[in-house]
């Protein structure tokens, strides 16, 4: 009855990539990643779903695959979300989007397309769309 539920969306933070960090190379994480740096690579989550908070200092070269996504700064190339998806106001996005569920806040810029996946998110995220 008071059982912790191991399907529960991700809401902590475990790992900071900090605003005078360069990382170079994909990125597999679980749990949740703050992104206030530079990453020049891809970004998913490892087998768990997974939370990414990339802030306005934040930027992100390459593809971006994780189920909950809160973006206020910029991502260059696609982002696919299976879960939720959250554009601040400050976010920019040069690439496609997939989401099941958006949020977008005014002022966000999106250079792509918005391809909305349904109810089966992860499975078509899974095989690349």
């Amino acid at each position: 009855m008071f059982s912790r539920n191991k399907n529960k969306a991700q809401t902590r933070i475990d790992t900071l990539i900090s605003t005078d960090t360069r990382l170079e190379g994909n990125i597999s994480f679980s749990g949740g990643l703050r992104v206030d740096g530079k990453i020049r690579g891809d970004v998913s989550e490892a087998a768990a779903p997974a939370m990414l908070v990339l802030s306005e200092h934040g930027r992100i070269e390459g593809a971006v695959t994780v189920a909950r996504i809160i973006l206020n700064g910029e991502v260059q190339g696609p982002v696919r979300s299976s879960e939720f998806l959250e554009l601040l106001a400050k976010s920019r996005v040069q690439g496609d989007v997939y989401y099941k569920s958006l949020e977008i806040h005014t002022g966000a810029i999106i250079d792509g397309k918005l391809v909305y996946m349904g109810e089966n998110a992860s499975a078509a995220i899974a095989e690349g769309e």
